[in-house]
């Protein structure tokens, strides 16, 4: 893929009021919701498409996830950090790149972008309660004790807000039950 191409790529993903070059082989792609930075290395050997995700700050909780994610979901894309930043980013050699390569890594990165911590989040509630189960069944428990000591942590104010309504605790409790459900078997 040559400079033009890559504009031109650019071009088709976002029209060309929103991309800038901010220097050769350096774009950059202003939204109201993001700014991508597509760079070409000096000697315009690599490439590399950088688009900020979240806050380093809101993020430190989940990087475990994070790095899951890189192993298992990501594709061509990467979650890394940098000054303060989780950042998509996408590295590629030039000599190699194809347009339909490089466009499914824009696409990938702005998917990554959209999903923010909603991804990485669920896996986190999702790899704490694979541990609630675990220490459920390691103390003997079956799956209606477990839901019998939760709605009871509930009802004594243990879990759950302190202005909780009744009928919000009923919601909070139905979810409790259908993800217990969903992994007791599997554990």
């Amino acid at each position: 893929m040559t400079p033009d191409e890559i504009a031109v790529t650019l071009t088709e993903f976002f029209g060309t009021e929103s991309i800038a070059a901010i220097a050769p082989g350096s774009w950059q792609v202003d939204s109201p919701s993001f700014r991508l930075l597509v760079l070409l290395s000096e000697d315009q050997t690599w490439l590399r498409v950088l688009l900020p995700i979240v806050p380093l700050q809101e993020a430190e909780t989940f990087l475990t996830q994070f790095l899951e994610a890189n192993f298992d979901e990501t594709q061509e894309a990467r979650y890394a950090v940098y000054d303060g930043v989780v950042w998509g980013v996408y590295h590629h050699n030039m000599g190699t790149l194809v347009s339909a390569d490089f466009a499914n890594a824009i696409s990938r990165l702005l998917s990554l972008h959209k999903a923010g911590l909603n991804d990485v989040f669920n896996r986190f509630i999702e790899n704490r309660l694979r541990k609630i189960i675990q220490a459920a069944k390691q103390q003997g428990q079956s799956l209606q004790a477990t839901m019998q000591n939760l709605d009871r942590f509930y009802a004594e104010g243990l879990m759950g807000e302190i202005n909780q309504s009744a009928n919000d605790r009923e919601q909070v409790l139905a979810t409790w039950q259908y993800q217990l459900e969903r992994l007791w078997n599997e554990i």
